[in-house]
């Protein structure tokens, strides 16, 4: 996913740092955690105005 995507989704500046630090690891478990990570990210930044 495009970087520009996800920062609509995640809106937060911790919410984008702890995205950019699970980017950064490979490995399918480190994957599952990123994508895990996202999807309780956007929910939880779901009504929130991005700061950019």
């Amino acid at each position: 996913m495009d970087k520009n995507q996800i920062y609509s989704l995640i809106k937060t500046e911790c919410g984008r740092a702890k995205y950019e630090m699970l980017a950064s690891k490979n490995g399918i478990l480190n994957r599952i955690r990123l994508y895990w990570f996202i999807v309780f990210a956007a929910i939880e930044d779901w009504n929130k105005k991005a700061k950019d």
